[in-house]
Protein backbone atom coordinates (compact mmCIF):
# COMPACT_ATOMS: atom_id res chain seq x y z
CA UNK A 1 0.00 0.00 0.00
CA UNK A 2 1.40 3.82 -0.80
CA UNK A 3 2.06 5.12 2.49
CA UNK A 4 0.30 7.56 2.39
CA UNK A 5 -3.36 6.05 1.47
CA UNK A 6 -2.39 4.34 5.59
CA UNK A 7 -5.51 5.46 7.89
CA UNK A 8 -5.66 6.01 11.03
CA UNK A 9 -8.19 5.67 13.45
CA UNK A 10 -8.35 8.72 15.64
CA UNK A 11 -11.34 8.00 17.68
CA UNK A 12 -14.55 7.68 15.60
CA UNK A 13 -13.03 9.02 12.95
CA UNK A 14 -10.57 7.90 10.13
CA UNK A 15 -8.13 10.14 8.13
CA UNK A 16 -5.60 8.42 5.47
CA UNK A 17 -1.79 9.84 6.35
CA UNK A 18 -1.82 11.81 3.20
CA UNK A 19 -4.52 14.11 4.27
CA UNK A 20 -2.49 14.71 7.38
CA UNK A 21 0.51 15.91 5.96
CA UNK A 22 -1.35 18.10 3.36
CA UNK A 23 -3.01 19.29 6.70
CA UNK A 24 1.00 19.37 8.12
CA UNK A 25 2.18 21.46 4.79
CA UNK A 26 -0.87 24.15 5.30
CA UNK A 27 0.24 24.46 8.57
CA UNK A 28 3.72 25.14 7.87
CA UNK A 29 2.62 27.44 5.11
CA UNK A 30 0.74 29.53 7.03
CA UNK A 31 3.12 30.29 9.93
CA UNK A 32 6.01 31.09 7.52
CA UNK A 33 3.45 33.27 5.47
CA UNK A 34 2.48 34.98 8.83
CA UNK A 35 5.96 35.56 10.06
CA UNK A 36 7.19 36.92 6.70
CA UNK A 37 3.89 38.67 6.01
CA UNK A 38 3.86 40.28 9.31
CA UNK A 39 7.46 42.48 9.09
CA UNK A 40 5.90 43.90 5.75
CA UNK A 41 2.36 44.12 7.20
CA UNK A 42 0.87 41.87 4.40
CA UNK A 43 -1.62 38.57 5.48
CA UNK A 44 -1.81 36.11 3.09
CA UNK A 45 -3.59 33.71 5.19
CA UNK A 46 -6.85 34.27 3.55
CA UNK A 47 -5.31 33.63 0.21
CA UNK A 48 -3.95 30.52 1.26
CA UNK A 49 -7.07 29.34 2.51
CA UNK A 50 -8.93 30.41 -0.87
CA UNK A 51 -6.11 28.85 -2.97
CA UNK A 52 -6.89 25.27 -0.84
CA UNK A 53 -10.35 25.48 -1.30
CA UNK A 54 -10.51 26.58 -4.95
CA UNK A 55 -8.26 23.93 -5.61
CA UNK A 56 -10.42 21.70 -3.64
CA UNK A 57 -13.86 22.60 -5.61
CA UNK A 58 -12.18 22.53 -8.60
CA UNK A 59 -10.51 18.97 -8.28
CA UNK A 60 -14.02 17.94 -7.26
CA UNK A 61 -15.31 19.48 -10.32
CA UNK A 62 -13.17 18.10 -12.43
CA UNK A 63 -13.85 14.50 -11.17
CA UNK A 64 -17.41 14.85 -11.35
CA UNK A 65 -17.46 15.91 -15.30
CA UNK A 66 -15.06 12.80 -16.19
CA UNK A 67 -17.67 10.28 -14.38
CA UNK A 68 -20.72 12.07 -14.20
CA UNK A 69 -22.27 8.95 -15.94
CA UNK A 70 -21.79 6.65 -12.39
CA UNK A 71 -23.65 9.64 -10.17
CA UNK A 72 -27.32 8.74 -10.06
CA UNK A 73 -28.82 12.23 -8.61
CA UNK A 74 -27.21 16.23 -8.54
CA UNK A 75 -27.08 15.77 -4.79
CA UNK A 76 -24.25 12.70 -5.53
CA UNK A 77 -21.83 15.59 -7.18
CA UNK A 78 -21.43 17.27 -3.67
CA UNK A 79 -21.64 13.87 -1.47
CA UNK A 80 -17.58 14.32 -1.07
CA UNK A 81 -17.31 11.49 1.23
CA UNK A 82 -16.50 9.02 -1.66
CA UNK A 83 -13.16 11.29 -1.99
CA UNK A 84 -13.69 11.55 -5.44
CA UNK A 85 -11.06 14.46 -6.58
CA UNK A 86 -8.73 14.89 -9.37
CA UNK A 87 -5.64 15.86 -7.75
CA UNK A 88 -3.44 17.09 -10.46
CA UNK A 89 -6.56 19.32 -11.94
CA UNK A 90 -6.78 20.65 -8.36
CA UNK A 91 -3.12 21.46 -7.99
CA UNK A 92 -3.11 23.51 -11.21
CA UNK A 93 -6.28 25.52 -10.63
CA UNK A 94 -5.04 26.17 -7.45
CA UNK A 95 -1.41 27.81 -8.69
CA UNK A 96 -3.81 29.23 -10.73
CA UNK A 97 -5.55 31.55 -8.95
CA UNK A 98 -2.18 31.86 -6.49
CA UNK A 99 -0.64 33.29 -10.24
CA UNK A 100 -3.14 35.82 -10.60
CA UNK A 101 -3.01 36.82 -6.88
CA UNK A 102 0.88 36.83 -7.26
CA UNK A 103 0.36 39.54 -10.58
CA UNK A 104 -2.29 41.48 -8.97
CA UNK A 105 -0.93 42.03 -5.47
CA UNK A 106 2.91 43.07 -6.18
CA UNK A 107 3.51 43.57 -2.47
CA UNK A 108 2.22 40.11 -0.98
CA UNK A 109 4.55 38.47 -3.91
CA UNK A 110 7.43 37.57 -1.00
CA UNK A 111 5.38 36.27 2.08
CA UNK A 112 3.09 34.19 -0.11
CA UNK A 113 5.97 33.02 -2.37
CA UNK A 114 7.73 31.69 0.32
CA UNK A 115 4.81 30.02 2.24
CA UNK A 116 3.90 28.21 -1.03
CA UNK A 117 7.28 27.58 -1.54
CA UNK A 118 7.87 26.06 2.59
CA UNK A 119 4.51 24.18 2.27
CA UNK A 120 5.58 22.35 -0.84
CA UNK A 121 8.69 21.43 0.88
CA UNK A 122 7.09 20.64 3.83
CA UNK A 123 4.75 17.76 1.58
CA UNK A 124 7.41 16.45 -0.16
CA UNK A 125 10.05 16.38 2.65
CA UNK A 126 7.48 14.03 4.64
CA UNK A 127 5.71 12.08 1.62
CA UNK A 128 9.30 11.67 -0.05
CA UNK A 129 10.71 10.03 3.13
CA UNK A 130 7.74 7.88 3.73
CA UNK A 131 7.64 6.67 -0.36
CA UNK A 132 11.94 5.84 0.06
CA UNK A 133 11.27 3.69 3.39
CA UNK A 134 7.58 1.71 1.56
CA UNK A 135 8.14 -1.82 0.95
CA UNK A 136 8.31 -2.34 -2.87
CA UNK A 137 5.70 -4.39 -4.90
CA UNK A 138 3.52 -5.05 -2.15
CA UNK A 139 1.77 -8.22 -2.89
CA UNK A 140 -1.64 -10.05 -1.80
CA UNK A 141 -0.96 -11.30 2.23
CA UNK A 142 -1.17 -14.68 2.34
CA UNK A 143 -2.33 -14.54 6.02
CA UNK A 144 -5.27 -17.16 6.90
CA UNK A 145 -8.48 -15.79 6.82
CA UNK A 146 -12.44 -18.21 7.71
CA UNK A 147 -15.42 -18.60 5.33
CA UNK A 148 -18.71 -18.02 7.23
CA UNK A 149 -18.57 -22.44 8.10
CA UNK A 150 -15.43 -21.42 9.63
CA UNK A 151 -13.18 -23.21 6.88
CA UNK A 152 -9.26 -21.81 6.22
CA UNK A 153 -8.72 -19.21 3.40
CA UNK A 154 -6.33 -17.77 1.53
CA UNK A 155 -7.27 -15.13 -0.69
CA UNK A 156 -3.57 -15.44 -2.83
CA UNK A 157 -5.18 -19.01 -3.71
CA UNK A 158 -8.43 -17.47 -4.26
CA UNK A 159 -6.53 -15.28 -6.90
CA UNK A 160 -4.62 -17.62 -8.04
CA UNK A 161 -8.20 -19.93 -8.40
CA UNK A 162 -10.02 -17.28 -10.12
CA UNK A 163 -6.90 -15.83 -12.59
CA UNK A 164 -8.18 -12.10 -12.92
CA UNK A 165 -7.75 -9.10 -10.77
CA UNK A 166 -9.15 -8.88 -7.31
CA UNK A 167 -11.23 -6.01 -5.19
CA UNK A 168 -10.54 -6.71 -1.59
CA UNK A 169 -13.06 -4.54 0.64
CA UNK A 170 -12.48 -4.52 4.43
CA UNK A 171 -15.66 -3.53 6.20
CA UNK A 172 -17.57 -4.43 9.30
CA UNK A 173 -21.49 -4.26 9.67
CA UNK A 174 -21.75 -1.02 12.81
CA UNK A 175 -19.26 1.30 10.03
CA UNK A 176 -21.93 3.54 8.97
CA UNK A 177 -20.34 4.06 5.61
CA UNK A 178 -19.47 0.19 4.65
CA UNK A 179 -23.05 0.20 5.19
CA UNK A 180 -24.12 2.40 2.72
CA UNK A 181 -21.80 1.06 0.07
CA UNK A 182 -22.47 -2.53 0.58
CA UNK A 183 -25.39 -2.83 -2.00
CA UNK A 184 -23.32 -0.86 -4.59
CA UNK A 185 -20.65 -3.12 -4.38
CA UNK A 186 -23.34 -5.89 -3.96
CA UNK A 187 -24.52 -4.92 -7.50
CA UNK A 188 -20.72 -4.44 -8.83
CA UNK A 189 -20.12 -8.24 -8.18
CA UNK A 190 -23.23 -9.33 -9.67
CA UNK A 191 -21.99 -7.16 -13.19
CA UNK A 192 -18.54 -7.97 -13.22
CA UNK A 193 -17.15 -10.84 -14.88
CA UNK A 194 -13.68 -9.88 -15.32
CA UNK A 195 -13.09 -8.93 -11.32
CA UNK A 196 -13.31 -10.96 -8.62
CA UNK A 197 -14.87 -9.25 -5.15
CA UNK A 198 -13.90 -10.66 -2.31
CA UNK A 199 -15.29 -9.38 1.39
CA UNK A 200 -13.53 -9.76 4.24
CA UNK A 201 -15.37 -8.50 7.76
CA UNK A 202 -13.24 -7.40 10.78
CA UNK A 203 -13.63 -8.41 13.39
CA UNK A 204 -17.03 -9.59 13.78
CA UNK A 205 -19.02 -12.84 15.19
CA UNK A 206 -20.18 -15.18 12.51
CA UNK A 207 -24.02 -14.43 14.29
CA UNK A 208 -23.05 -10.33 13.77
CA UNK A 209 -22.38 -11.00 10.07
CA UNK A 210 -25.23 -13.16 8.99
CA UNK A 211 -27.84 -10.97 11.14
CA UNK A 212 -26.15 -8.11 8.77
CA UNK A 213 -26.73 -9.90 5.55
CA UNK A 214 -30.67 -10.76 6.52
CA UNK A 215 -31.57 -7.30 7.42
CA UNK A 216 -30.15 -5.73 4.53
CA UNK A 217 -31.05 -8.25 1.95
CA UNK A 218 -27.56 -8.83 0.84
CA UNK A 219 -25.95 -11.69 -0.86
CA UNK A 220 -21.77 -11.62 -1.02
CA UNK A 221 -20.03 -14.33 -2.36
CA UNK A 222 -16.31 -14.31 -1.16
CA UNK A 223 -17.60 -13.04 2.37
CA UNK A 224 -14.59 -14.15 4.42
CA UNK A 225 -13.80 -13.34 8.22
CA UNK A 226 -10.41 -11.75 10.03
CA UNK A 227 -11.62 -12.20 13.19
CA UNK A 228 -8.10 -10.48 14.61
CA UNK A 229 -7.77 -7.88 12.11
CA UNK A 230 -4.40 -9.44 11.47
CA UNK A 231 -4.95 -8.89 7.68
CA UNK A 232 -6.17 -5.32 8.46
CA UNK A 233 -3.18 -4.30 10.10
CA UNK A 234 -0.91 -5.72 7.46
CA UNK A 235 -2.28 -3.63 4.68
CA UNK A 236 -2.42 -0.67 7.02
CA UNK A 237 -6.13 -0.34 7.04
CA UNK A 238 -6.47 0.91 10.68
CA UNK A 239 -10.21 2.37 10.28
CA UNK A 240 -12.75 1.35 7.42
CA UNK A 241 -13.83 0.89 4.82
CA UNK A 242 -10.69 0.26 2.99
CA UNK A 243 -10.75 -1.32 -0.32
CA UNK A 244 -7.42 -2.95 -2.19
CA UNK A 245 -7.06 -3.36 -5.65
CA UNK A 246 -4.81 -6.41 -6.82
CA UNK A 247 -4.13 -7.14 -10.17
CA UNK A 248 -4.01 -10.81 -11.75
CA UNK A 249 -0.28 -10.98 -10.16
CA UNK A 250 -1.75 -10.06 -6.78
CA UNK A 251 0.44 -6.86 -7.22
CA UNK A 252 -1.63 -3.78 -5.59
CA UNK A 253 -2.35 -1.48 -7.70
CA UNK A 254 -4.95 0.77 -6.01
CA UNK A 255 -6.37 1.98 -2.35
CA UNK A 256 -9.29 3.61 -1.52
CA UNK A 257 -9.89 4.85 2.34
CA UNK A 258 -13.27 5.67 2.72
CA UNK A 259 -16.39 5.40 1.36
CA UNK A 260 -16.94 4.25 -2.68
CA UNK A 261 -19.57 5.74 -4.96
CA UNK A 262 -19.79 4.14 -8.25
CA UNK A 263 -17.51 6.67 -9.75
CA UNK A 264 -14.52 6.25 -7.53
CA UNK A 265 -14.86 2.47 -7.86
CA UNK A 266 -15.31 2.33 -11.90
CA UNK A 267 -12.05 5.14 -11.88
CA UNK A 268 -10.03 2.22 -9.66
CA UNK A 269 -11.53 -0.38 -12.06
CA UNK A 270 -9.79 1.36 -15.42
CA UNK A 271 -7.03 -0.01 -14.24
CA UNK A 272 -8.24 -3.48 -15.12
CA UNK A 273 -9.68 -2.57 -18.20
CA UNK A 274 -7.56 -3.54 -21.31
Amino acid sequence: MNPLDRSIALGPLGVSLGQLLLALAMVVALIVGAWIGRRRQVSVGDVLFNALLIGVIGARIVFVARYWQSYDTFWSWLDIRDRGFEPLAGLAIAFAYLAWRFWRQPAMRRPLGAAVLSGALAWSMTAGALALMAPRGASLPSIPLADIDGSPVALPTVLQEADRPMVVNLWASWCPPCRREMPMLEQAQQARDDVSFVFVNQGESVDAIETFLQRESLSLDHLYRDPDMTFGREVGAMAMPTTLYYDADGQLVDTHFGELSRATLDRSLERFTP
